[in-house]
């Protein structure tokens, strides 16, 4: 087929990828012309593995195009996918403007039959609100709307997309069904679903996925920190209760709070729909406001070691991207407990694998950002490991030993074993867990 994206970002970019990975011709459009002559010479904008790979065959084999032109991408298109950005207004709204902008670009320029397809991140009725301003220029014979949402998880995206666990399409033309069945049909041979529903349920569906998963990390970082309290275990707690078939094992990892593209600006945005409907959805209201606090819980327990007083003490940082295997900052727990740290008083020196670029960009040179794990533990008063990384699981403890001014590790990830932590000698506090401390590792020894 021939398919048209517009937006060249995380979504549109892996999407269009994919798509030419299947035979289909694909053209990619953005505005921004910087970005669209960098994807001409081959350079990749965003950190996502394994996308480079079917990124470079796809491009040199002559299926995978880019433009800032609308009227010349979608000249050929048989389906063009929305994939522009929504992001939160101030009352917590999905903005919607990049969207039904496009829509009434298209509606002046589309001349035969074409299906839209909303793969950005919509709230409920925004099908309809694209169906309606196509219609003020266009024959209805012109056009289909669709909603089909993505679930792309960054840092497995590429997996995700190519073997999808479903495939959610809502809309109400035959037409476009039989070409939304045949477009995917080529991902879900190993037997998993298409789902074939209304436009708001598909609408309904990501946000309600999305806000779902997050309310399942608040609680259990709610549950850590009553861990902690009255002297469990959360990894203990997470194992008994993920066996339950009813649980399940995935998103009951405690930490410093969810970050990224998706789920705050999901659950903002599924809160306030609820709003406009009188509807008080006061599970996520709860939700939105414990991930704040659960992102305070890192540096209050750095303040409280060294009895609240930073102002000569530099803290090493490991990760600041919001999850691994990514290079998005966007709402990335990070970010506030360095805020937090430096509000304090205290100096950082930080490193991430893939990160650190996007927040230079934001922060200058209010930190340090060092090309190494171990330089950044350089004279440095105790550590903080905020992203857990593959590569902070294994280091020397040896070296952390020798290089920390002090051999305290301040855990939002629970990367390490409690007990090994003790025989390694360092002070340890996670999050959910016991402590580990001695005389020798006090902070007033420091």
């Amino acid at each position: 087929m021939n398919i048209t994206v517009v937006g060249s970002g995380y979504v549109g970019l892996v999407t269009g990828t994919c798509f030419a990975e299947t035979g289909n011709q694909v053209t990619c459009i953005d505005i921004n012309e910087e970005k669209i002559r960098q994807l001409k010479n081959g350079k990749i904008p965003i950190y996502e593995p394994g996308l480079d790979i079917l990124f470079e065959r796809n491009t040199k084999q002559g299926r995978l195009h880019f433009t800032t032109s609308l009227e010349e991408g979608i000249k050929d298109a048989e389906i063009i996918f929305l994939a522009l950005p929504t992001p939160p207004g101030e009352d917590g709204s999905a903005d919607l403007s990049y969207v039904l902008g496009v829509a009434d670009d298209l509606s002046k320029i589309i001349r035969s039959y074409k299906i839209i397809v909303d793969k950005s991140t919509v709230p409920v009725g925004t099908a309809e609100k694209v169906h309606a301003i196509l219609a003020k220029n266009l024959d209805e014979s012109l056009f289909d709307v669709v909603s089909n949402p993505e679930f792309l998880r960054e840092g497995v995206a590429v997996d995700d997309f190519m073997k999808p666990d479903r495939v959610v399409v809502g809309l109400s033309s035959d037409r476009a069904k039989e070409v939304l069945y045949r477009l995917y049909e080529p991902f879900v041979r190993q037997g998993n679903p298409i789902y074939f529903m209304d436009e708001r349920s598909a609408e309904m569906t990501k946000y309600a996925a999305n806000s779902y998963l997050a309310t399942r990390i608040t609680f259990m970082n709610e549950v850590a920190n009553l861990c902690e309290k009255v002297g469990a275990n959360v990894d203990m707690v997470r194992l008994g209760i993920g066996s339950d078939s009813r649980i399940g094992k995935r998103f009951l990892f405690p930490g410093v709070g969810y970050g990224g593209s998706c789920f705050p600006k999901d659950v903002l945005a599924l809160v306030k729909t609820a709003a406009d409907y009188s509807y008080p959805f006061s599970i996520l209201e709860s939700v939105i406001r414990v991930n704040e606090q659960q992102k305070n819980v890192l540096s209050e327990k750095i303040s409280q070691y060294f009895d609240g007083d930073l102002s000569d003490k530099t803290i090493a940082i490991w990760g600041l991207a919001f999850k691994p295997n990514t290079d998005d900052i966007r709402e990335a727990p990070a970010l506030t407990i360095i805020e937090n740290l430096l509000q304090k008083g205290a100096r950082i020196r930080a490193f991430d694998p893939e990160a650190m670029e996007n927040v230079a960009k934001i922060m200058g040179n209010r930190i340090e950002l060092v090309n190494d794990q171990y330089e950044a533990l350089i004279g440095a008063h105790a550590l903080a490991i905020i992203t857990e990384w593959p590569v902070f699981r294994s280091p020397s403890f040896k070296v952390m030993r020798e290089l920390l001014v002090h051999p305290a590790i301040f855990d939002g990830r629970n990367v390490y074993d409690v007990h090994e932590m003790k025989d390694q000698g360092f002070y340890y506090e996670s999050i959910g867990r016991q402590t580990v401390a001695s005389y020798a590792t006090q902070a007033s020894n420091i």
